[in-house]
């Protein structure tokens, strides 16, 4: 439910364009990697991949559990919560791993977080934490890099900024893209996993980026 939702909202927010690598596949039981810009990208991730007839299992922070409606149907669709900093943190990767085993995709963002910055840009992806390498390494999946770019255009700064954009979203109907990369297989060392994960990200999104002429993929292609 919550990807074909996405899908039916997101064209009410933005002008959504996708395009993948020539070798791209979603297979059963692959991790799929994207970068965190913005609270909107969820789901302008999720209605990319619904046009590719994917709809992942989502790892996203613990507290949405707790909004009304939406936690429901999260727990009802065996989403993924993430709990930072207590002792449920580790529960989230045994989760991932069985739904990884049971053929399902699972979105995960190496981030694992979103950017403290104020302004609408385009920037690469932060430095990655090491649950992603962990989840490829333990389950052997491949992972598929995922880069959007334009979510920050819906929202981005301060709450009342967010809200503001939110709102008139749908009057400026921003573009928003999404590019599907190549999979790659991740193992061995951690750190040069984690490092290989995000470099591939970051090659994904650097082509959405470019594809709305952001002038920080446009700088970087150079």
């Amino acid at each position: 439910m919550l990807s074909r939702l996405a899908h039916a909202l997101t064209p009410a927010v933005g002008r959504l364009t996708v395009t993948t690598d020539p070798a791209a596949v979603l297979a059963p039981g692959s991790i799929i990697a994207a970068n965190h810009t913005s609270f909107a990208d969820p789901a302008v991730v999720l209605a990319a991949l619904h046009r590719l007839g994917a709809a992942p299992v989502v790892m996203a922070a613990a507290g949405l559990w707790r909004t009304p409606l939406l936690g429901r149907a999260l727990a009802r669709e065996g989403h993924i919560p993430v709990h930072r900093h207590d002792g449920r943190a580790g529960r989230c990767l045994d989760l991932a791993a069985a739904a990884l085993d049971e053929g399902r995709l699972v979105l995960i963002y190496g981030e694992g977080g979103l950017p403290s910055r104020k302004d609408a840009a385009e920037t690469a992806p932060s430095t990655f934490r090491t649950g992603l390498a962990r989840l490829a390494e333990r389950t052997g999946s491949p992972v598929v890099p995922v880069g959007q770019a334009g979510a920050r255009r819906i929202t981005s700064g301060n709450m009342a900024k967010q809200l503001a954009g939110l709102v008139t979203a749908p009057l400026r109907r921003p573009a928003l893209h999404v590019h599907v990369g190549t999979p790659i297989l991740l193992g061995g060392d951690r750190a040069a996993s984690t490092a290989k994960a995000h470099r591939a990200v970051t090659a994904a999104w650097r082509t959405a980026a470019a594809e709305l002429g952001e002038p920080s993929a446009l700088a970087l292609s150079h």
